[in-house]
């Protein structure tokens, strides 16, 4: 029998972090030999049949890369308040043991997303027109 002196080798995670380590190995070394024979194999071929639609459809045309910053500021509001109400389902199972404290930072948790809604409001950052 063999005994292993290194305090590392003897850690009860150690064959857990061997095995990670060999996966990433295995991943990467297959990555790289797939990459490898798929460049050498394929056939490099840019003719307009290939990039041509198949059988139907409309010939695609390169469309404005602009989109509006509106729908950026909307999904970042949705966000964020679809994520503070999430925050008031465990206060609702826990009403009870929180008692009257509990209910007091609700409404204040409540009125800090009422002025935040009335500010984004105010600022026009609801409003899908540009206001220029």
């Amino acid at each position: 029998m063999v005994e292993i002196l290194d305090p590392m080798a003897q850690h009860p995670y150690f064959g857990a972090f061997v095995m990670f380590v060999l996966t990433l190995v295995a991943f990467w070394a297959t990555f790289l030999l797939q990459r490898f024979v798929s460049r050498k194999l394929a056939k490099k071929r840019g003719d307009k049949l290939k990039t041509a639609p198949y059988e139907c459809g409309p010939i695609p045309i390169k469309q404005p890369s602009k989109i509006s910053h509106q729908f950026y500021i909307i999904a970042v509001l949705f966000v964020l308040f679809d994520v503070e109400v999430i925050f008031m389902i465990p206060w609702a199972l826990e009403y009870r043991n929180l008692g009257i404290l509990g209910f007091i930072e609700m409404l204040a948790f409540i009125g800090l997303l009422v002025v935040g809604f009335l500010f984004a409001w105010k600022r026009g950052a609801l409003s899908w027109q540009d206001n220029k």
